[in-house]
């Protein structure tokens, strides 16, 4: 797999014909709090932000950049799906509606979707393919995944402030040793994910 993402797959869709192409990349699958969000982003090739990477791989400040420099050059659209649909669903499925919907919310009708990942949302506004790995692969997916970390850590900053106590603000949600404490200690609030292992109090 290359270093750095590139522009090699949606050059590639293009040339079939499919213009625009928008990559797709969703944020917070693994934790114990908060809605899983998507992001979707149509990049225009003569204004692509440099710097742009699987957002896992970028530190904060770097991302907030990123977001910033995504957010005046390209098209896109954030959407989320919450924890009552998380439990109702299961966070797969969850995830892939808040795909869809972020597709769906663009200001430009994508004619191709590129998915982060192995699979696809049931329903899509265009045609699409999945890309495992697609984050680190993919300019259009790594700009996707670093709107929907960036957007759904000022989530969990914004809950930490109504929730203290649990380190969202420092954690996302994710079940690191402080965040299972908490639980033990203050118990589970509205936005903890019912469906998932939180047998952490006793």
């Amino acid at each position: 797999m290359q270093a750095f993402p590139d522009y090699t797959f949606e050059t590639a869709i293009i040339s079939r014909g499919h213009v625009p192409v928008a990559g797709v990349d969703e944020a917070g699958r693994g934790p114990l709090a908060g809605p899983v969000v998507a992001a979707a982003v149509i990049l225009r090739q003569e204004a692509i932000p440099p710097g742009l990477n699987d957002s896992k791989k970028l530190n904060a400040a770097q991302r907030e950049e990123l977001d910033l420099q995504i957010r005046e050059s390209a098209i896109f659209a954030v959407a989320e799906a919450s924890v009552e649909e998380i439990d109702r669903l299961n966070i797969l499925w969850a995830s892939m509606l808040a795909m869809s919907r972020a597709l769906a919310a663009l200001a430009m009708a994508p004619a191709y979707a590129l998915i982060d990942g192995n699979r696809m949302p049931k329903e899509l506004c265009c045609p699409g393919e999945p890309l495992v790995g697609g984050d680190a692969r993919s300019l259009s997916i790594a700009a996707a995944s670093i709107l929907a970390k960036v957007h759904r850590d000022r989530i969990m900053v914004d809950l930490a402030q109504q929730h203290p106590g649990y380190g969202w603000e420092r954690n996302s949600g994710y079940a690191v040793k402080a965040h299972q404490s908490a639980i033990r200690e203050l118990g589970l609030t509205p936005h903890h994910r019912r469906s998932f292992r939180l047998d952490y109090q006793i």
